[in-house]
C-alpha cells in the first residue's frame, strides 16, 4: 500500500511539473505574440540632416522576428544593423550585430505589455536598455546607458 502511495506522490508531482514548464512555454509564446505590431517597414522621422532611416521587421517563425536598420546618406548606407527577436531558452532576446562585425549582442526582454517592451544587457558598453513603445502608427524607440540615451522615431511605411 505504502509502495502504492509513493508511486501516486511520485507520479502526481512529475506531471504538475510538466504542466508548469508547458505553462511557462505558453506564457512565453504569448508574450512574443505581442512584439508582431513591430512587423512592417518604419522610416525613420527624426534623422540628422541630410539622412534618412528605416527599420524592417519580419516574421521568420511564432518565436522569432528578424529586422534590418539602415541609415542612409542620399543613397549611400552609412550604418547597418542585423537584429533579430526570438525566443531562446524560454526567454526572449533582442539580438544586434553591426554589419562587419561578427559579435552579436543579446537583451534580455524584462518588460512587455501590449504597446510597449524593453530589453536591457547591463554588461554591455552601450546601450544597455533598449525601448521600443507604439503609439498607433508610429513607434519611438530609445537606447540608453551610462547617463546617455538616442530617440529613434518612426512612422509606419509599409505595414506587414
Amino acid at each position: 500500500m505504502k509502495t502504492q502511495q509513493t508511486k501516486f506522490i511520485i507520479l502526481f508531482t512529475l506531471l504538475m511539473s510538466i504542466g508548469r514548464i508547458a505553462s511557462a512555454q505558453e506564457s512565453t509564446a504569448q508574450q512574443f505574440k505581442k512584439l508582431e505590431w513591430l512587423i512592417g517597414k518604419w522610416q525613420r522621422t527624426n534623422p540628422k540632416a541630410g539622412q534618412s532611416g528605416y527599420e524592417n521587421w519580419e516574421k521568420v517563425s511564432g518565436i522569432k522576428l528578424i529586422g534590418k536598420g539602415i541609415t542612409l546618406e542620399g543613397k549611400k548606407t552609412v550604418f547597418e544593423e542585423q537584429l533579430e527577436l526570438s525566443v531562446q531558452d524560454n526567454q526572449i532576446f533582442y539580438k544586434v550585430r553591426l554589419t562587419g562585425d561578427s559579435k552579436l549582442v543579446a537583451f534580455k526582454l524584462t518588460s512587455i505589455s501590449k504597446d510597449a517592451f524593453v530589453c536591457e544587457n547591463p554588461e554591455h558598453d552601450f546601450p544597455k536598455k533598449i525601448a521600443y513603445t507604439r503609439n498607433g502608427k508610429n513607434v519611438k524607440a530609445v537606447i540608453s546607458g551610462n547617463g546617455h540615451s538616442v530617440d529613434y522615431e518612426f512612422s509606419i511605411f509599409k505595414e506587414k
